[in-house]
């Protein structure tokens, strides 16, 4: 393989593992915020349990997520040397401000939320896990903004062989970067709603002692995925107007479109291949759009046998559906990221920079040993927290330790 072939394979590899942490920390971020805000206001103790529980799973998920991300970062210098030194002063400002979010903001308050149970004040503690989910739609939201500049730069010159940012506001208000902020929002919350289904599914198929715990959980869950699924497909929908030439006619699968991009490309640009792997983009859009429609019917049947209780309890098919549903989301999302980015091959920046033009001088040998590296670290991360996350979902509420009264280990909600 070209040098460049295992940059963008590295790349690929380590920014999708990085994107599946993500989309579950923006579902359940929301999720929690709101069970908490119902137990909040209404003093109920089983609200404040349910909390707790999928309150420790965000956590070992963000954990995670954290890590990854920091490792993500080193990439930028190691394997893109070109990319930020053409176009660093312009996509670099939306990347300095998810640092920002992330990094200072968010965790700092979802260190508040962590060791503020029994300590903090209930509006307190209620406001911190708030401040904490609109944070991370916050670093999603600045992280889109980056990638839609990337997909169609706007608010910048080139001066000297760079570009210089000249229009904050067009490069925020891109169209490009709105809509995917949405529509991967939405994903957060399909991914984080089928997750919360699917483990209580797993617990009422045991026929747990926890029945209203799980049950609640469960019609949660449903309740957040079905509508996601709808506005997902909506602002799916609105960012296939903003497709570049060659991967809307990629995404159709139209010979005649994506022979007039190359054509184009070819008057503005000089000889050269212009058009990207047409199969695997059209592919992966079958795949998103085709999971897309199972998570939908899934919800729109979850969403009717959850009217009847003794259904809730005791349908075991109906549990083992919901319990496969699970990885559907990421699998999704995954599908949808490819369609995003290898749809705009050749260029890192679209129209301004080629992808081999970004890259940092390096040879095959260092590349085979980054990459080598990167996903080696990558793998034992995944594995490690979906272990974990497992791991505490099989043992239940019983077993959490996130706000547990550090005296006497009981069960206990933030004080009132």
């Amino acid at each position: 393989m070209e040098t460049v072939d295992l940059a963008r394979l590295q790349f690929a590899l380590t920014a999708g593992a990085h994107f599946l942490f993500v989309i579950l920390t923006l579902g359940l971020a929301t999720l929690v915020a709101v069970i908490q805000t119902r137990a909040t206001f209404s003093g109920n103790t089983l609200h404040m349990r349910m909390t707790r529980f999928w309150g420790q799973l965000y956590i070992i998920n963000y954990a995670m997520g954290i890590v990854t991300g920091l490792v993500m970062e080193f990439q930028i210098g190691l394997a893109w040397r070109g990319l930020t030194d053409f176009a660093g002063n312009v996509f670099g400002s939306a990347l300095a401000l998810e640092t920002l979010a992330a990094f200072f903001v968010e965790s700092t308050f979802l260190g508040l939320w962590i060791f503020g149970w029994n300590k903090l004040n209930r509006w307190a503690h209620l406001a911190v896990i708030w401040v904490v989910a609109l944070t991370a739609y916050a670093s999603a939201f600045w992280i889109m903004v980056a990638n839609g500049f990337l997909q169609n730069p706007v608010g910048h010159v080139t001066e000297g062989g760079a570009l210089r940012m000249i229009d904050f506001g067009a490069l925020v208000a891109n169209p490009v970067a709105q809509l995917a902020f949405w529509h991967v929002l939405s994903g957060g919350l399909i991914a984080g709603g089928f997750l919360m289904a699917g483990v209580s599914a797993y617990h009422l198929r045991r026929r747990t002692d926890e029945q209203d715990f799980f049950r609640k959980s469960l019609r949660i869950g449903v309740g957040v995925a079905l509508p996601a699924t709808f506005f997902s497909v909506t602002f799916g929908s609105f960012a296939l107007n903003h497709l570049q030439p060659a991967k809307d006619g990629a995404w159709d699968g139209a010979a005649a479109e994506l022979a007039a991009a190359q054509a184009a490309m070819v008057a503005r640009f000089g000889p050269g291949d212009y058009l990207p792997p047409a199969g695997v983009v059209q592919g992966a859009g079958i795949t998103m759009m085709s999971i897309w429609g199972v998570l939908t019917v899934v919800a729109l049947l979850s969403c009717v046998l959850m009217a009847f209780r003794p259904l809730v309890r005791d349908f075991r098919l109906w549990h083992r559906v919901l319990m496969a549903m699970i990885p559907l989301p990421f699998a999704a999302v995954i599908a949808g990221w490819i369609v995003r980015e290898i749809g705009r091959q050749p260029w890192t920046v679209y129209g301004l920079l080629r992808t081999a033009d970004a890259m940092t001088p390096v040879t095959a040998p260092q590349m085979w040993f980054s990459i080598t590296a990167f996903v080696a670290l990558f793998a034992a991360l995944i594995l490690i927290n979906y272990w974990l996350l497992a791991r505490h979902a099989r043992r239940g509420p019983g077993a959490v330790a996130l706000g547990r009264n550090p005296i006497d280990a009981s069960i206990t909600a933030p004080t009132f």
